[in-house]
């Protein structure tokens, strides 16, 4: 089975008029070769369908797009959305009603969402030609994910998670992950998430794939296991300060011969491209040494390199929780959030982790 798996997918103030006018060749250009003779399309929606106002309470922006944009998806080919991301629930209930509203009257499935956190973890299973796909798409918790009364994103969790994934390596021929998590700009993953993604791989996952970082990360092969730190976005276009955030991966993976390849996209005024010549040539070979240095101590430098640039906006919040609630509820999130949560980590050891070092 020939599959093309898709980063973030948002309109923007930059896109939002093309994708009403579902002008295709603005949007995409030379990307659209890629959708061509593919079974499986998947693209992470990265916000709410919908023109409600009904904003959860949150840090960061919240992100809804029109009605046309499921229109535009089902020209491409997509055949599963992704909803189990940090965004999608950003307009509350009536924005998740108008999204599922908008995919099924294109006809596009959905996955990674549900009523609670139970029904959230319904896998998505999709069969071709006597051949059987499985797709677990699960979350780090930022605001959006199901809890146990009340709907919501499907969580990542350390134990149900693998349960879910043994679950479909046993009725599936592959099996492939979308873990959307990391911590946002960073092109190295955490300790924690990359022994996360190896536990995954050792019960049953061929294929996983990091999203939400906005940026291309690094690449492993692990018994057999195609795990990509970072996918980068796929159509999220607007003005950046970060150069990472106008580069992605879009991933062909064929699940008969079990070849992925990793193909460089780049954000045009009005879109994106196929990265081209010189451009797609260095996007590739900076991935590759990157990749190189997971098999060296050179990754964990890198991390802790990243973490030590963003002490400040961890510390702040913990300086000044007690006279302030806004900072307080900020505090919260980043413990909640494991991605948060491993740059916490980092930047400040536990006694037991300093004790006889020399």
């Amino acid at each position: 089975m020939k599959t093309l798996l898709l980063g973030d997918i948002c309109p923007t103030n930059v896109t939002e008029n093309y994708f009403v006018e579902q002008n295709t060749d603005v949007l995409f250009g030379d990307v659209l070769s890629l959708f061509e003779n593919k079974d499986l399309i998947f693209a992470n929606l990265e916000c709410a369908i919908t023109d409600a106002d009904t904003k959860i309470r949150k840090h960061g922006p919240h992100l809804k797009a029109p009605d046309e944009t499921a229109v535009v998806m089902k020209a491409l080919g997509v055949n599963c959305c992704g909803l189990s991301n940090n965004h999608v629930f950003d307009f509350g209930k009536k924005g998740m009603a108008d999204t599922f509203k908008a995919l099924e009257n294109v006809g596009i499935e959905s996955t990674g969402f549900g009523n609670n956190y139970e029904d959230s973890r319904k896998n998505f299973y999709f069969d071709k030609n006597g051949e059987k796909i499985g797709l677990v798409a699960v979350c780090e918790r930022e605001y959006t994910y199901a809890l146990e009364d009340r709907m919501g994103a499907r969580p990542y969790d350390a134990y149900d998670t693998i349960e879910d994934i043994r679950e479909a390596r046993a009725i599936c021929d592959r099996v492939i992950v979308i873990y959307h998590g990391g911590k946002e700009f960073c092109r190295y993953p955490s300790p924690r998430l990359r022994k996360a993604c190896r536990a995954m791989a050792r019960n049953g996952a061929d294929v996983i794939l990091c999203q939400h970082s906005h940026c291309i990360g690094t690449y492993e092969e692990y018994e057999g296991c195609h795990i990509l730190y970072g996918q980068g976005n796929f159509h999220f276009v607007k003005p950046s300060n970060r150069d990472c955030w106008s580069t992605g991966l879009c991933v062909e993976y064929d699940t008969v011969s079990d070849e992925i390849e990793f193909i460089p996209i780049r954000n045009t005024d009005t879109g994106i491209t196929l990265a081209k010549s010189e451009d797609r040539e260095n996007i590739l070979a900076e991935f590759e040494d990157r990749s190189k240095k997971l098999f060296t101590d050179e990754w964990k430098k890198e991390w802790h390199s990243f973490c030590e640039a963003e002490k400040d906006t961890y510390l702040q919040p913990l300086a000044a929780t007690n006279d302030n609630p806004y900072l307080a509820r900020l505090m919260g999130h980043l413990i909640d959030c494991e991605a948060h949560y491993d740059v916490l980590k980092e930047l400040f050891p536990s006694v037991n982790e300093l004790n006889e070092r020399d």
